[in-house]
């Protein structure tokens, strides 16, 4: 569920925002002025929180985007089966199956603590503590 929705002029690096359904970090932004008639123009960079996928947009400063619902969250790794991760929530004891990315597959072990993001409801491995 989104609950925030800016300008493209509000954009800082760091933010996130949604593009095409997917989670996206903003990299770099410029903001050029107003011309005598125009509008600012945003230019920024964008990286995916799920896939790494890079986008540069050029848009009008008053172009709106909706920031998503990220809940960092760790967990307990039950098991590890080929790039699957049983883990189970550190505060609800919830049991979900996760893919293990490739970065984190060495370091991925059986009483494991790991982070974890729910975004907008799909469920990624970040990191391990």
């Amino acid at each position: 569920m989104v609950s925030k929705v800016i300008d493209a002029t509000e954009l800082k690096e760091g933010s996130f925002i949604l593009l095409e359904g997917d989670a996206f970090s903003v990299r770099n932004i410029e903001i050029s002025k107003t011309g005598k008639h125009g509008h600012a123009k945003c230019r920024f960079d964008a990286l995916s929180v799920v896939d790494g996928k890079k986008k540069v947009l050029v848009v009008p400063g008053h172009e709106r985007f909706e920031v998503p619902m990220i809940d960092k969250r760790k967990g307990q790794v039950l098991s590890v089966v080929g790039n699957k991760a049983n883990l189970m929530d550190s505060e609800n004891f919830e049991n979900m199956e996760l893919p293990v990315p490739e970065e984190l597959m060495e370091n991925m072990k059986e009483n494991a603590i790991v982070e974890y993001w729910d975004i907008e409801g799909r469920k990624i491995i970040k990191r391990v503590t």
